[in-house]
């Protein structure tokens, strides 16, 4: 018979759960006909709701939800009673849900947004009763406190009842409506819920004797995720503006999601998330509305950053109440297939990933020409350019095409495009407003980041990079020069697997200009940031990975020298290989790609590089840095 250590050391721990295990804003456009969304989210084993919304027409907000079964719609734009609709959202699976032609779910050339809420404790819960219309206690599987809670009659008219943790339990907001907080002790009994059960009243918008409700249940930083199960994913919070109008909300991680209402005046609802373009700037940023069937349309000038969000523009002392789940991915990736991905591609082509990009760099190959960069952050249509200093511009991508999908914008024929997915302990970009003062910026890497690239955003300046863990110099990525000692970029400081520094250099901290900033690590079998000294002829540069590298960059530091891109997209091969410059050439372009010398060639376990001329990528004693990617 075991012992009691022994039964605990026999019983495993149960898995870890990450928020894209639960939750996904998937894009997706109509066809008129049926068809499955394979969001990743198991609905049919696990339970859950999927709110579909038209993005580019006016349509209802339809609610379907496992509890109550596929085909059984609400609409939080309405008061109306459950309705059944055949072709809506006609199954659930385990891997997302299928839909029908219903014009509110699938009308041809309309684009869609669906959100889906997967049934897991700390995090969200779906709750179905039969009312009393007495004051009575309804339990739920949350495991945690609730920080808000959604109710709605489903056999008859009514409307949908908020609670959120931020007003008083006698206090209440109405989903389908602009009106502000209103109190009213008969919908929450006056009464907080707990970690078991929440309290209903007797209003009949909660709990008339005999009426159906569905309850859906959201938790407040109530930890339960990531690798050790402390990690929060869902924040139930409210925030005053101050006298400038103006607001920033820390929740310690970047929201993907957030729903938020002005509680002290009649303004609608509004949904930002990061598929359909919550950026990092405060600009009116693309809301649709659960009170209202509109289509999505520019409205508060929220913005997010790596640590919360924050809202410009409204009245000073304006009140907000706001559910926030964290973005993701949250697991570590194990193969390089799943954060990076190049393609030869045309013009304004829809190229599958397979994952949800969230930079691209794009350059024609056979002309002279920008090699351009963009990401998610900073939204549709902006752009940067590697070879020259000046300020993003208006030229870019669309972000917002159907997800783990990537539509170029119109670039000369042949492209070559490298996309990359923020992922922990690879990638992450970071924006950031400078102060001019010695500071340290918060990134999600979740370990030290061993390549630093940022860039001025609102002005002419050169590209500033860190590098070779070397927290003294730095190099310019728009540049082929050799580093360079000076400690206001860097502060002297090395990074950590939460901050970076930055100095008094305009280039990187200037006083309220904009900045972005993209941060890459070696992760095992998928990526590798290292240095290596040139031996003359040729040798092999160990990644530690299977399969070779399937992109590599290169730059000599202790010279001149430029900034070289190979891939396997355009060829790496015992032959020669064609390269591209990310920096500029003496007419402040990107040189054309060049396919005459044979400077890299495979090995599985990373790359190999040969001295030539023609690039002068391994000189005896000189030194390199590069980044290679499984």
């Amino acid at each position: 018979m075991l012992n009691s250590k022994a039964l605990a050391a026999s019983v495993s721990a149960p898995p870890a759960v990450y928020i894209e295990d639960v939750f996904s804003t998937f894009l997706y456009t109509g066809t008129g006909a049926t068809q499955t969304i394979t969001n990743g989210i198991d609905l049919s084993g696990k339970g859950g709701l999927t709110w579909i919304k038209g993005r580019s027409g006016a349509t209802g907000h339809r609610f379907t939800d496992t509890a109550r079964s596929a085909t059984k719609s609400l609409a939080s734009d309405s008061t109306a009673a459950e309705a059944t609709e055949s072709t809506g959202l006609t199954s659930f699976s385990s891997t997302g849900f299928a839909i029908g032609a219903d014009a509110d779910y699938n009308t041809s050339a309309a684009t869609y947004c669906s959100w889906t809420f997967r049934e897991q404790p700390k995090f969200f819960d779906v709750v179905t009763y039969t009312g009393t219309g007495a004051n009575r206690t309804i339990a739920h599987n949350l495991g945690s406190v609730p920080g808000s809670i959604i109710v709605k009659r489903t056999d008859t008219t009514a409307d949908w009842a908020v609670y959120h943790r931020s007003l008083a339990n006698t206090q209440y907001l109405v989903l389908n409506s602009t009106a502000a907080t209103a109190t009213g002790a008969t919908w929450w009994n006056s009464t907080t819920p707990t970690s078991s059960v929440f309290s209903v009243g007797t209003d009949a918008s909660v709990n008339a004797s005999g009426g159906t409700y569905v309850a859906y249940v959201f938790a407040h930083d109530a930890g339960g995720f990531g690798t050790a199960g402390t990690d929060n994913v869902v924040s139930c919070g409210g925030f005053t503006a101050n006298g400038s109008g103006a607001a920033t909300v820390s929740l310690g991680y970047e929201p993907q999601w957030i729903l938020t209402k002005r509680t002290n005046s009649a303004t609608s609802w509004q949904i930002y998330d990061n598929m359909r373009g919550f950026t990092a700037d405060n600009v009116a940023q693309q809301a649709l509305r659960p009170d209202l069937s509109s289509a999505e349309s520019g409205a508060f000038p929220y913005a997010t950053n790596a640590t919360g969000f924050s809202l410009t523009g409204v009245n000073a002392s304006d009140t907000f109440i706001y559910i926030a789940i964290r973005r993701g991915p949250m697991k570590i990736p194990t193969v390089g297939t799943g954060v990076y991905f190049g393609s030869l591609a045309n013009p304004s082509v829809s190229i599958s990933t397979g994952f949800v990009p969230d930079m691209a760099i794009a350059k024609t190959r056979d002309t002279t020409g920008p090699m351009y960069t963009g990401t998610r952050l900073q939204g549709n249509a902006i752009n940067l350019r590697t070879s020259i200093d000046s300020a993003e511009g208006g030229f870019g991508w669309s972000w917002d095409a159907p997800s783990k999908t990537f539509l170029q914008s119109s670039i000369a024929s042949p492209v070559v495009l490298w996309a990359f997915a923020r992922a922990k302990q690879f990638f992450d970009v970071v924006c950031y407003t400078g102060t001019g003062s010695n500071r340290t910026i918060s990134h999600d890497l979740s370990v030290i980041p061993e390549l630093i690239i940022v860039k001025q955003r609102n002005a002419v300046r050169d590209w500033a990079v860190y590098a070779n863990n070397d927290n003294t110099d730095y190099l310019s990525f728009n540049l082929n020069s050799a580093t360079i000692d000076l400690n206001t970029y860097w502060n002297d400081t090395s990074p950590t697997s939460s901050v970076f520094s930055v100095g008094t250099n305009v280039a990187v901290n200037g006083s309220g200009s904009t900045y972005i900033a993209y941060l890459f690590a070696t992760l095992a079998g998928v990526s590798k940031v290292g240095s290596y000294t040139g031996n003359g002829t040729n040798q092999t540069i160990t990644c530690g990975f299977t399969g070779g590298a399937r992109f590599v960059m290169i730059k000599r530091i202790s010279a001149t020298g430029d900034w070289y891109i190979w891939d396997t997209a355009r060829g790496i091969i015992s032959g020669n290989d064609p390269h591209l410059s990310a920096n500029m050439n003496a007419s402040f372009q990107n040189d054309a790609e060049v396919t005459s010398d044979d400077s890299v060639d495979p090995d599985s376990s990373g790359f190999i590089v040969n001295q030539l001329s023609a690039t002068n990528v391994n000189v005896s004693s000189a030194s390199y840095i590069f980044l290679a990617i499984a």
